[in-house]
């Protein structure tokens, strides 16, 4: 199998959908030989922030010395960024090998008659292979969809189940409640491990704590109370939190502060087990950590920013950030988003300071809300006279964007991860 065809075997699983619950892929890994057992993982659930707080713990652990597998999802540049060791894409033949093994293994379970495991389930096999052959220490694990029946919760040996900010999102499929979200995301907490989480809404921060207790794990809330905030701009920040002082952090956004103190307990934590990380391993790794897509500035004069914000808590964090930078300025807008979102929420949150919108269909076209509905939907929101235009392609409007743009403008680009690679991709072919 080559990676072309990998791609497309998978892409013809991935039109079945998704299905919660761990029966199927545990047969799947039993077939593989159960590589998951043989790593021991640090695993991440929460509404906002996984993938900042993926990026700053695991880029920490490499620069400590630890061979460090991630495992991440949605991807912004590339599919095969949701597997790495290191920080290293797996590359496409290892993917392709991979694939095949999992292949051969599903057609053995449907001889059997079981049921074949979703297209996620197919991934997370091909990810512990590879974290096993690459003889990774620590494998930093992000759930898919919640926690308790998440693909990921097959593993059994958690060092520390990470909480970062849980907020209502996924409405209908974890719950209507911020409780319920709360709860299934608890699953993940393991008999013994240690549990790190960041601040919460306090029923949210009771949830997990009770399950923490009930399962025999140590309980750490990351508090941002205890941080001095030095220096904070659109480029970056510098903080101090507890022994770590003057520690400069990359990734902008005013809601940066509290992912940030959610690696560092993290990281403190791990030192709790035995594992030796230097305090300039941890400045090193904070200094270099990339996690593109998250207030990410592309360029300046004019100012043009990406971010994946996507559900109400997010979005507000983001507004937040835009008032701090950049006060009594209007933005230009390029939004897409999915349809099982809060949209109208979104475009409340996020519409009073538009200067103009370009609307945009998302990659995938069975879950994106139509461009020219979102138009409909930020025209109900946005001050009267106020330019909003669906545009055909992603392409078409970056390239409006920059043209109406002023040098002291702001264009921002957000609604979707999922998009952020063509708005990337148009850019750089626009400005070259």
């Amino acid at each position: 199998m080559t990676y072309k065809e990998a791609r497309v075997y998978l892409d013809k699983a991935s039109k079945y959908g998704s299905v919660l619950g761990l029966g199927t892929i545990r047969k799947l890994l039993r077939e593989l030989g159960n590589p998951q057992d043989d790593l021991k993982f640090i695993h991440l659930a929460g509404t906002n922030g996984k993938g900042s707080v993926l990026a700053y713990t695991s880029t920490i652990l490499s620069k400590a010395g630890y061979r460090v597998g991630r495992y991440l999802s949605p991807t912004v540049i590339s599919y095969l960024e949701r597997i790495q060791v290191d920080a290293q894409w797996i590359p496409e033949d290892t993917f392709a090998r991979l694939t095949t093994l999992v292949q051969k293994a599903i057609a053995r379970m449907e001889a059997a008659g079981e049921t074949s495991p979703t297209v996620f389930e197919m991934e997370t096999a091909i990810a512990f292979l590879y974290f096993k052959e690459q003889s990774c220490d620590l494998v930093v694990l992000e759930c898919g969809l919640g926690g308790a029946t998440d693909a990921t919760n097959i593993i059994t040996n958690t060092l520390i189940s990470v909480f970062t900010s849980i907020s209502r999102d996924h409405l209908g499929i974890l719950g209507n409640s911020l409780e319920k979200i709360a709860a299934v995301k608890s699953g993940i907490i393991k008999p013994g491990c240690q549990v790190v989480a960041s601040s919460q809404q306090p029923e949210v921060t009771q949830i997990l704590r009770k399950q923490a207790e009930t399962q025999g794990c140590p309980f750490v809330t990351a508090d941002e109370n205890q941080v001095i905030l030095i220096e904070d701009g659109c480029q970056g920040q510098v903080l101090s939190y507890k022994e770590m002082t003057d520690v400069f952090c990359p990734l902008a956004g005013r809601h940066q502060t509290g992912n940030v103190v959610t690696a560092l307990e993290t990281i403190f934590t791990l030192r709790t087990l035995g594992y030796h990380i230097t305090s300039d391993a941890i400045r090193e790794g904070l200094r270099e950590t990339v996690w593109p897509g998250r207030f990410t500035c592309l360029r300046e004069k004019p100012f043009f920013f990406i971010d994946g914000a996507h559900n109400e808590d997010a979005v507000k964090r983001l507004r937040e950030s835009l008032e701090i930078y950049f006060p009594n300025k209007h933005f230009i807008y390029i939004m897409g988003v999915f349809r099982d979102k809060e949209y109208e929420k979104i475009a409340e949150i996020m519409a009073p300071l538009a200067k103009s919108v370009h609307t945009v269909n998302l990659p995938d076209t069975d879950r994106t809300l139509p461009a020219a509905k979102l138009a409909k939907v930020m025209e109900r929101h946005c001050p009267k006279g106020i330019p909003i235009q669906a545009e055909e392609t992603v392409e078409i409007g970056v390239k409006k964007a920059l043209i109406n743009a002023r040098k002291e403008d702001v264009i921002l680009a957000f609604g979707s991860l999922s998009y952020l690679g063509q708005v990337m991709t148009s850019f750089k072919r626009i400005s070259t």
